[in-house]
């Protein structure tokens, strides 16, 4: 057993100490807590009571923010000057329906913005990630910043996978199964930005998380957020679901109501893939659900890019990209 307390210790103290002794961590608490995970300074037996700790207790916003200010510190720094439109990330991977939000991806490229999707795949079993996805349909997957600063300029879009920018955050990410719980990682990963896009789109699991996503990113100062509850946690609207949009824009929280396209209860499919995007993209056949869910995505990204545009015309301006989309640029 160690002689002296360690270095990391009082963090797990300040979450742990009971029902009327503990508390939540500050920003800069947090930040330092989590420089020193990313850094391999602590035992597993710390990680492990720090995280579950923070899942019983419930991440606060200055907490998600002080652990994105410690993985920005941390990560591999893009290349000086590299910028996109659009921060779009996605981790969820997809169960229970194909993943029809790549071709929301592919009209906000067409319609000349450059989008960076970030990512990590592998932690839960059964699921179609993205970067396998995108892999699949020969749409521009990068190993590292330089590649992914070349196919954003030659495309527009870009997947880089976590690994590729934070190893140490991947290697947290995939602790999910051993943990058996999602546990604040699985959050803070949404709000990284790590090219500080002025606009950012997020999805959660349960709603009740869209406003610790807005706490967050309001401390950060991203100028834009938009979130919401997506399919399988994805970036993704269900056509057959009202959708609570929360953005957040210069400090000032606003929420709508983005109404469902179908009615009934659409059936599972029984394994997520590729063929039916490519399908639907190059008009060989018609999916209603495919294709409502990937007009109805395609607008909320465009009301988060489009600061003078209202829902309806977001709307318009999705199907009208998906009218004129070039068939067959998608392999």
């Amino acid at each position: 057993m160690p002689a002296q307390e360690h270095p990391f210790a009082p963090y797990v103290r300040i979450l742990g100490k009971g029902r009327t002794g503990s508390r939540s961590l500050s920003r800069e608490e947090a930040a330092a807590a989590f420089g020193m995970i990313l850094r391999g300074e602590i035992e597993e037996l710390q990680l492990g009571a720090f995280l579950m700790l923070l899942r019983v207790k419930e991440e606060t916003g200055e907490e998600l923010a002080g652990f994105v200010d410690a993985c920005r510190e941390h990560m591999l720094q893009p290349p000086e000057g590299l910028q996109v439109d659009l921060d779009w990330s996605s981790y969820a991977g997809k169960k229970h329906h194909h993943p029809w939000y790549i071709l929301a991806m592919l009209l906000l490229r067409d319609a000349g913005y450059r989008v960076l999707v970030h990512g990590c795949d592998g932690h839960t079993a059964g699921r179609l990630y993205t970067e396998q996805a995108m892999g699949e349909l020969g749409l521009p997957v990068a190993a590292d910043w330089h590649e992914c600063a070349a196919q954003l300029d030659t495309s527009g879009l870009s997947y880089l996978p976590l690994r590729a920018f934070c190893q140490p955050l991947h290697q947290l990410v995939q602790l999910r199964p051993l943990l058996g719980l999602r546990s604040p990682v699985n959050t803070l990963t949404r709000m990284l930005n790590p090219l500080r896009a002025r606009a950012s789109i997020q999805s959660v699991f349960h709603p009740a998380y869209g406003t610790l996503h807005q706490d967050a990113d309001r401390l950060l100062g991203q100028p834009v957020s938009l979130v919401f509850k997506g399919e399988s946690g994805e970036v993704e609207i269900k056509p057959n679901a009202d959708t609570r949009l929360q953005c957040l824009r210069d400090g000032l929280e606003t929420e709508l109501r983005l109404p469902r396209s179908m009615d009934g209860r659409v059936a599972d499919v029984e394994q997520p893939s590729v063929a039916p995007l490519r399908a639907l993209w190059r008009g060989e056949t018609d999916d209603p659900y495919g294709r409502d869910a990937v007009l109805a995505t395609a607008a909320a990204a465009l009301f988060s890019l489009a600061p003078d545009a209202d829902l309806a015309q977001c709307r318009e301006r999705s199907l009208a990209l998906w009218q004129t989309r070039e068939r067959e640029a998608l392999g």
